[in-house]
Formats: C-alpha cells, sequence, structure tokens
C-alpha cells in the first residue's frame, strides 16, 4: 500500500467515527453503559475503519464482534457497527480471496441475526432472511466490482437513452395514480419512479449495480407501496437480462438468476399464496426467458466483435503481405540495376580510363577525367542505391553518401559550372544542424534540380541555388532565368521531377515546380526538419 493512500484511510476513520457520534450523540446511558462512554464506543467503532482498505477480512470480523457486544449492552452503537459491518463486507468482497470473504459474510450473518432478534423470541423466516442478505449484498457487489462485465467498448449511447426513456415511462404510467397511496411522501415515491426508470440507461455499463439498485427498490416496493411491486418487478427483469447480456461468466449469470427468482418470489407470493410445482415453474421460467434473451443478444455481440477482430487481422495481414511483395519488387529492381547498368556504367568508367592515356592533356583528356570521375560517383550512388533498397525497413533507415550532403551541393555547383551554367550558390551553414536524411535529400534535389536546368535551358543560363532552414523546416530553392538561346532540348526520362515529388512525400515535406513568371523557371522545395514518425525513404 503506497503512502499516498494514508489520506483516504485517515478520511474512512473520520467518516466512521462521525457516523458512530452522529448516531450516538444524544444517547443517554443503558444498563449496562454510562452516557459517558458514548463516545468512546464510537471511537471503537468508527476508527477500525481506517484500517479497512489493509485488512477488510479482519476489520470485518472485528466490527461483527463489536455489534454483538453491543447489541447485548444496549448501545446505539450497534446500529453504527451494522452499517459499517457491511462497508467492510464490500471492501472484503473486492480485495480478498473467497474463502477469507466467506468467512467475513458467516461472521457478520451469525452477528447480524444476533442484533435483528429480540431477547427470548426465535428468529422468523423474514428475520433469517434478511440476515442473510443485508451481509451478503455488499460482499456480492465487491467481488463483482472486482471482476464482471468487460468494458463497453460501444460508444453510441442511443441504446442507453432507449431504455431509460422506456425505464422512466414504465415506471411513471404506471405507478403515478397510486403514489399518494403509501405511507411515503409523493415527492418520494415520485422520485424513486423516475431514479429506477432512468437507472436502465446505465445498466450496459453498470449491469451489477443497476441490478442491485432495481432488486432494493423492489424490495421497498414490497414494504411500503404494493401497488408499485409489479412495476419493480419488470425494471427488475430488464436489469436481468441486460446483465446476462453483459456479464459474459455462467457462474455470476447462474448467481444472478437465482437472485431474480428470490426477488420475484418475495413480490409476488404472499403469506396465502399456496406455492405449488407449476407456479414454481412459471415463476423460474419467467426469469429464465430474460436471461435467455440476454445471453443470446450477449453471444451475438461477441460473435460481431469475433468477425471485427479477424477482418482487422487479416487486414494487417494483406498490408503485411503487400509489404513483402514490395520488399521482394525492390530487391528484384536492386538486382537488375546491378546486373545492367553498373555493368554498362563500369565499362564506361574502364574505357574513358582507357582513352584517358591516349590524350594526356588537353580539352579531350579533361572530357575524360570528368567521365571517369562522373562515372565513379555514379557507381558509388548506385552501391547506396542498392542498400538503401535492401535496407528498406530498418527503422533507423536512412540515405547513405560517402560525402558530407554540403559537399555534394557544392561538387554538384562546380560541376555545373564546369558544364557551362552560371551558379550562384547560398548555402547556409546552419543547415548543418538539420537531420542528415533532410540533408541528404535536399542534396539530391539540388543534383537533380541543376541536371535539370542544365538539359532544359543550356549552358549560359544564369541559376540560384539556396539551401536555408526555414523555421523548423530546410528550404531548397533553384531558380533559374531565361535561357541564352534556343537550344535542342535533351531527352528527359520524365521521372526526374516525380523522383523529388516521392522522396520529399516520403519526409513530409512539399515541393512546387513551374515557371517563375520571368522566363524563367522555380523548384522550390521545403524539408520537415524533424521527420514525422513512420516516415521511411
Amino acid at each position: 500500500m503506497r503512502w499516498r493512500g494514508v489520506p483516504l484511510d485517515v478520511l474512512l476513520a473520520v467518516s466512521g467515527v462521525a457516523l458512530a457520534l452522529l448516531t450516538t450523540a444524544h444517547a443517554g446511558e443503558t444498563n449496562s453503559l454510562p452516557a459517558e462512554l458514548n463516545i468512546p464506543m464510537a471511537l471503537l467503532a468508527g476508527l477500525p475503519m481506517g484500517l479497512v482498505r489493509r485488512w477488510p477480512v479482519p476489520v470485518t470480523l472485528y466490527l461483527a464482534v463489536l455489534l454483538v457486544v453491543t447489541d447485548q449492552l444496549g448501545s446505539l452503537t450497534s446500529n453504527t457497527a451494522q452499517i459499517l459491518v457491511c462497508v467492510a463486507l464490500g471492501v472484503a468482497g473486492f480485495r480478498s480471496g473467497r474463502r477469507a470473504t466467506a468467512v467475513a459474510v458467516a461472521a457478520t450473518i451469525g452477528a447480524t441475526a444476533v442484533n435483528i432478534a429480540d431477547p427470548g423470541i426465535a428468529l422468523t423466516a423474514n428475520a433469517w432472511m434478511y440476515a442473510v442478505l443485508l451481509p451478503v449484498f455488499p460482499a456480492v457487489l465487491g467481488a463483482y466490482l472486482r471482476s464482471s462485465a468487460g468494458r463497453l467498448e460501444e460508444r453510441d449511447v442511443t441504446p442507453d437513452a432507449l431504455l431509460a426513456a422506456a425505464g422512466v415511462a414504465i415506471t411513471v404510467l404506471s405507478t403515478w395514480t397510486s403514489w399518494h397511496s403509501g405511507t411515503q411522501p409523493v415527492w418520494v415515491v415520485g422520485l424513486l419512479a423516475v431514479v429506477g426508470g432512468l437507472a436502465l440507461g446505465i445498466a450496459r455499463r453498470f449491469p451489477g449495480l443497476v441490478f442491485l439498485l432495481q432488486g432494493v427498490l423492489l424490495l421497498s416496493a414490497d414494504t411500503y407501496l404494493n401497488d408499485a411491486v409489479n412495476t419493480c418487478v419488470i425494471l427488475t427483469l430488464i436489469a436481468v437480462g441486460v446483465f446476462a447480456m453483459r456479464v459474459a461468466s455462467w457462474p455470476w449469470t447462474v448467481a444472478a438468476y437465482f437472485a431474480g427468482c428470490l426477488l420475484t418470489a418475495i413480490a409476488v407470493v404472499g403469506d396465502d399464496t399456496d406455492i405449488t410445482p407449476f407456479r414454481v415453474g412459471v415463476l423460474m421460467t419467467l426469469v429464465a426467458t430474460p436471461i435467455a434473451i440476454g445471453r443470446y443478444l450477449g453471444v451475438r455481440q461477441s460473435a460481431v466483435a469475433a468477425d471485427r477482430l479477424r477482418a482487422e487481422e487479416a487486414a494487417r495481414a494483406a498490408l503485411a503481405q503487400v509489404r513483402a511483395d514490395q520488399l521482394a519488387e525492390r530487391e528484384r529492381i536492386a538486382r537488375d540495376v546491378h546486373d545492367i547498368v553498373a555493368h554498362h556504367v563500369g565499362a564506361m568508367v574502364l574505357r574513358a580510363g582507357a582513352a584517358r592515356y591516349t590524350a594526356p592533356d588537353g580539352p579531350v583528356a579533361d572530357a575524360l577525367n570528368d567521365i571517369r570521375e562522373t562515372g565513379h560517383q555514379v557507381l558509388q550512388d548506385l552501391r547506396d542505391l542498392l542498400d538503401l533498397l535492401r535496407e528498406g525497413t530498418r527503422p533507423d533507415n536512412e540515405p547513405h553518401l560517402l560525402a558530407n550532403p554540403a559537399d555534394v551541393v557544392r561538387e554538384s555547383a562546380e560541376r555545373m559550372a564546369a558544364a557551362g551554367l552560371v551558379v550562384d550558390l547560398d548555402l547556409d551553414p546552419a543547415t548543418d544542424q538539420a537531420p542528415l536524411i533532410a540533408r541528404t535529400s535536399a542534396a539530391r534535389i539540388v543534383q537533380e534540380g541543376l541536371t535539370n536546368v542544365l538539359k532544359h535551358a543550356g549552358p549560359g543560363t544564369r541559376v540560384r541555388v539556396s539551401v536555408v532552414p526555414a523555421g523548423e523546416a530546410l528550404s531548397v530553392e533553384i531558380r533559374n532565368g531565361r535561357p541564352p538561346t534556343s537550344i535542342e532540348r535533351l531527352p528527359s526520362s520524365g521521372r526526374g521531377l516525380a523522383g523529388m515529388r516521392e522522396r520529399v512525400r516520403a519526409l513530409g515535406g512539399t515541393l512546387t515546380a513551374g515557371p517563375d513568371g520571368e522566363g524563367g523557371w522555380l523548384l522550390a522545395a521545403s524539408l520537415p526538419a524533424r521527420l514525422p514518425s513512420g516516415s521511411a525513404v
């Protein structure tokens, strides 16, 4: 028990003492107990409640003994002990095992019987019934709260509203003409009628509590307002049906069935009623009907839930299969790229290297060197791409670059400048703080963007490249001016811009491309500096 529960224990002890003082404050002395001992007796009854959460069964046994002692002394503290022992039994049912709770219940039944019995007069059947039911109900309630109905997942409150409306209609319409005929005030009877009907609105969420409430109302009506007994029987049967629907445990359902039979028998069997096997069978069948309906509806709901669970599992399996197919396709693409593209590029690099020795100096030698170095870079990029394709499911997956992304951007600008573009590069050093995957993607976008400018605008075109932080994003912008001359456009694969969009979308960013309104072209991308969860390249 953690120390944070101590204030609650203190509150329970204070409440127990306060209740005892309220019931004995104006009590005088008895034949065996002077008046000045009423306060110590109140302390003896109330203070143990501070220990009820830790040791509910010992506290229950103590209060049962105190109940017997105070009853024999004629002290009004016995009333407080009778109330507190029921509270302790509820806690015992909630926290303790069945055997320990059964011992506590048995002791309380004996103490309650002693408290109810008048000196020299034998207990009647009704007295025994109350002596048994009074301790059993809180113990059963505590056990029920510990393990019974599962949590209602359905959020639609329409069935609850319909149940509450039907309950109020039944109770009010069938009893309002007799509210004044009982010994209780009209407003009390009317309030209980409305509360009893409204309680059905929460029966699906708290079936045990509502069943218990309806049982109490039925017993009250049987004692104080006989005209409302039939209405209470109907509400009790509805509560039993809802209980059977929501509580899957058969032992609890059987217990509810016998409790329903007992309550119904109390309500419909009078002193002059002739009890026959036929009538007993009718009564048991009457209670069994809502039980059967409730169990049927509960099984159907369970079947629907099982179907929904199977559908969800099938969807997850299908998604996993799609993912596996994607990985297999990636592996196949990687193998094709390695076997075909890498082979041809490697041959091109070797031939450029061999040709380099035939022209040691001059523009041709520079062009051959550039071809060879570019080929080496392409081969390295292909290896990175193959690694990316084959490791696509790793959570820490990030594209690999041997060079720093900033160096890749500078190298691309220098390479395009050597090819004839007039490149103005603005690379903010603060971009080094961005995630590697964002910087790598930015470098790839700059590479692809500059290549597109060279292909579609031609040498001599002025192009400005900026890679700068923008809030919590990394901004990449490639803006080229009007082409200086008309050129013959190089063939396009049609995948460059689409590939950039796909890369940016995978990171959760945005990319736009189009005319800038001044005869040039603008490519702008915004890459989140902090990757969204679940994003993968």
